[in-house]
């Protein structure tokens, strides 16, 4: 059996109803199972976590991003992510016996139909971006929403309406794609100051010479009251989670500041967090005890709630 692994980020996370009947309408859509759903209120954000056979995640993408777009207005929309549109970001991650390539023809075929089903300004990026700018999605992002009007004409979409229509001005547009597992692991610091962990992701991040496969964003969580460092692993093999943690440690000591916790958002491989525990404690072995040195080091219960188990991406599947 091949298994897919979709991880859409709609654009709400504090209205409670709106998630679980999207949630609703994504279970009864397919045999796909949605693992993991995580809302942040400050973000305004919630990321889903679906896995199954390729045909029917997309299935269940493709509703999720159908009731997105008549759940959600983006004209009435704030919060501390980026964003885009009702459904900002929907990747497809071949998990097990399909490849990239696999994953990103089915990444097309949801960006046609949601583009000639939705009327949907849909851009490509990842492995199905059609020029080397667009793989980044900070490259297709910039200027979000409130950029559409005129991204719409001078970065026109892979696919659907290149016009600033009554319905784009509520959905806003979507970005879909095939790529490899990607971590999202926020970092707490000690203050309310924002300028601060900017300044950490900026110099933390791959592109300014920071940390190797790093992207960074800083800003302010008010239901925590403290800043923090965004970060996505986006290949945790060549800098994992004990890395970033340690070099936010250092790259906050120099601001007089300090590391109070941190969170997975979403799911993660397995083999990333034994790897932190390995980092912490060379020579042990044991998975159980390898898997609590990380959770511990990382400081991942000191912040919310943190059950391992169901934030491993091979547990779930």
């Amino acid at each position: 059996m091949k298994i897919m692994e979709a991880v859409p980020n709609i654009s709400e996370g504090r209205r409670t109803d709106v998630i679980e009947n999207i949630a609703e309408r994504v279970k009864n859509a397919s045999p796909a199972r949605i693992l993991h759903v995580d809302s942040n209120a400050d973000a305004n954000r919630t990321v889903f976590t679906l896995a199954g056979e390729p045909d029917d995640v997309r299935k269940s993408a493709f509703v999720l991003i159908q009731s997105a777009a008549e759940l959600i207005d983006m004209r009435f929309h704030s919060g501390a992510h980026p964003r885009l549109g009702a459904v900002d970001v929907c990747p497809f991650v071949p998990v097990k016996n399909m490849t990239l390539a696999e994953a990103a023809q089915q990444a097309r075929q949801l960006a046609q139909d949601a583009a000639e089903k939705l009327h949907l300004p849909v851009y490509l990026y990842e492995a199905n971006a059609q020029t080397p700018e667009r793989k980044n999605l900070a490259f297709i992002r910039k200027g979000e929403y409130e950029s559409l009007p005129q991204k719409l004409k001078e970065l026109p979409p892979d696919f659907g309406p290149h016009e600033f229509s009554e319905n784009v001005q509520k959905t806003g547009a979507t970005v879909i794609g095939a790529r490899n597992f990607l971590i999202a692991f926020n970092i707490s610091l000690n203050t309310r100051d924002v300028t601060a962990v900017k300044q950490i992701a900026s110099v933390l991040r791959a592109k300014n010479g920071g940390l190797p496969t790093i992207k960074a964003i800083g800003w302010y969580m008010a239901d925590y009251q403290c800043a923090q460092v965004s970060f996505n692993l986006t290949d945790y093999k060549t800098t994992g989670l004990a890395q970033v943690f340690e070099a936010c440690k250092q790259e906050a000591a120099r601001r007089g500041l300090a590391v109070t916790g941190s969170e997975l958002i979403g799911l993660a491989p397995e083999d990333a967090l034994l790897n932190a525990g390995r980092f912490y404690a060379p020579g042990l072995e044991e998975k159980t005890a390898l898997l609590e040195t990380a959770v511990r080091k990382l400081g991942l219960n000191k912040i919310r709630s943190f059950n391992i188990q169901e934030r491993i991406l091979e547990y779930r599947l």
